[in-house]
Order: structure tokens, then sequence, then C-alpha cells
């Protein structure tokens, strides 16, 4: 089914970064777009969801960019992203009745991005020979990415 590739991308864009997807999914529920009332995740549609993890987002954009933030690779960072991801692809499934098999595909794409994105980002920074254009390509990958596979699936 196509709601399982979406669920992938979005892994995937949890794979770069964390809370984008979830920022991007829970607005896009409590817009009423992705209909969720009914489902374990329809908190991420109430009034105040959608702030904390826009924030929670916000936040992570500009860690990234800090000299002492830890690689997505360490067992910490990489759990968090597969997480997040298995979360962003059971939410984006749920209102399909998917909701345990968009967790797992979520999860996997969370995987594939980390490990894609890791690869990805320091291939460009050695190319810029500076690590902050790599950053800003992939936060505007994420953000432009997360956006489009979510309107596409609602």
């Amino acid at each position: 089914m196509l709601i399982h590739v979406w669920a992938l991308m979005i892994g995937m864009i949890a794979g770069l970064r964390a809370m984008t997807p979830l920022a991007v999914l829970s607005c896009t529920a409590r817009m009423g777009w992705l209909p969720l009332q009914g489902t374990p995740l329809a908190f991420m549609g109430y009034a105040l969801t959608p702030w904390i993890l826009a924030l929670c987002a916000l936040g992570e954009l500009v860690n990234d960019k800090l000299p002492k933030t830890p690689s997505r690779m360490i067992p910490m960072q990489f759990g968090t992203r597969l997480v997040t991801g298995a979360c962003a692809g059971a939410t984006l499934t749920a209102a399909h009745g998917l909701l345990w098999t968009g967790l797992v595909v979520g999860a996997t794409g969370a995987a594939i991005g980390t490990w894609g994105g890791h690869r990805t980002r320091r291939a460009l920074a050695k190319a810029f020979h500076n690590d902050v254009p790599a950053a800003l390509l992939e936060d505007a990958l994420a953000i432009a990415g997360a956006v489009l596979i979510v309107l596409a699936a609602a």
C-alpha cells in the first residue's frame, strides 16, 4: 500500500531530524487534515501538542549546529531516531487502521535515514570544508520532505 511508502519516508526524515516529522504531523492533525480521532494517537491533534513538538523541533535544529552535539550514530541518538520514526510512521498510518505496521515501517525508515543522513552529511561537510552548510541543507531537506510527505499522505 502507498501509505506504507509514506510511512517509510517519514521515518527516513526522522533519521535526519528526529522531531521535525512529529511536529509536522501534529500540526496536520490539529488542522484536521490527518484524522486521528478515535486512535491511540489522537493526542497528536490536541491544541498544545503542535506547539510543544514545534518547540522541540526548533530546539533540535539549533542544537544540531553546536560543536558539542554528539553523533546521531551513538546508541542514545540512534535510539531516539528509531522511536520518533516509529511514532511518525504510526501517526501517519493510524487513520488507515494500520498503526502497528506503520510503527515498524517508520522505525525501519528511521534506521535507513539515520545511517544515510550521517554518511551524506559527512560527505557534504567534507566537500564544503565546513559542516554548517551541510547541516543547513539537511535541515531544509528534513522540513520540506516532512511537509511534502505528510501532505501527500493526508
